[in-house]
């Protein structure tokens, strides 16, 4: 059985986005010779070029099947061109019409926005780029958003996150189509884990920085020094010189995520290196990141990794 695959680009999408899963797909294919038929869609057809200066030769999707049924699987890339998605009209209306009886509509990165505004995400959960996520909750109050997940499968409708989540999405579609020897093959073949633990928080510049505009970074870094203390919402108010009700609702806008969610992303950044490159007992970990309760770590670690420490642990000696 050969599964037709549409990959949807336009001008200044992200190379990678489009790229990483026709890598994998194409090498799913060598094990098992003719399981895919992959076709890239641009408006207008021809070479369109990507942000980073290559592109892709592409079918005219004017010219592209015009029923669903015609595709197995329609990809959607993102890209920063995206910000101006209701230009695409093109793209839009072809979704419209040919999405609801393809078998899967899938985005990657910011193509959600796509998927978005042909309003095929309406009611469902999905996920796009860390960094387009409040953008994205205003403009689709409808759109059950999870930020932090890599991707997100709800019925037929598939959404990843950022760039490189794309790979993570195609190979569990190899598995949904060809099973977990041939996702796991493909997997060792881009030399990537087959299902990558954690959420996008994990990889989120924001926390790092300190905020957008780096207005809190200083107190990001004495946060890391004093992750075994109560960082209460007073607490750090103080140290920014605010009162807590301006404090959460600035640092809120400035990062993305709450002063609480803050602070147990740093502690559990600090508690999974110290599992991972340390012989400390689990229960140490939990008390000198400032969880304290190895349990609610525990509960921690399965939120945001997927795993629990010790999992994390045997994994990295392994």
């Amino acid at each position: 059985m050969t599964r037709k695959l549409a990959v949807v680009v336009f001008p200044n999408f992200q190379l990678l986005d489009a790229a990483g899963p026709l890598s994998a797909f194409d090498i799913a294919g060598r094990y098992s010779p003719g399981a895919y038929e992959t076709h890239v869609l641009a408006p207008g057809g021809g070479h369109t070029l990507s942000t980073a200066g290559a592109g892709f030769a592409c079918e005219d999707l004017a010219d592209a099947p015009p029923t669903g049924g015609d595709w197995d699987t329609i990809l959607v890339s993102g890209g920063d061109a995206t910000r101006a998605v209701r230009e695409f009209t093109d793209i839009v209306a072809w979704l419209k019409r040919v999405a609801p009886t393809a078998r899967r509509v899938t985005s990657v990165c910011s193509g959600a926005y796509f998927l978005a505004e042909a309003g095929l995400l309406d009611g469902r959960r999905a996920t796009t780029h860390w960094s387009r996520t409040d953008h994205f909750a205003r403009r689709y109050p409808k759109i059950r958003l999870d930020a932090d997940r890599i991707f997100i499968r709800d019925g037929n409708v598939w959404t990843s996150g950022g760039i490189t989540a794309g790979i993570d999405l195609t190979l569990a579609l190899i598995e949904d189509d060809l099973g977990p020897e041939v996702a796991r093959r493909t997997a060792q073949q881009l030399v990537v884990h087959q299902r990558r633990p954690g959420g996008q928080s994990q990889f989120s510049a924001l926390v790092e920085m300190g905020g957008a505009t780096g207005r809190f970074a200083e107190l990001m870094d004495w946060m890391r020094a004093n992750l075994a203390g109560a960082l209460t919402v007073e607490r750090l108010a103080e140290r920014a010189a605010m009162s807590p009700r301006n404090f959460a609702r600035a640092f809120t806008s400035e990062t993305g995520t709450t002063p609480a969610k803050a602070v147990e992303r740093l502690r559990l950044e600090a508690a999974r290196t110290a599992v991972e490159t340390s012989h400390a007992p689990i229960d140490h970990v939990a008390e000198a990141v400032g969880f304290g309760d190895p349990e609610r770590m525990r509960r921690a670690f399965l939120r945001a990794f997927g795993q629990p420490p010790q999992s994390l642990r045997r994994a990295a000696r392994a």
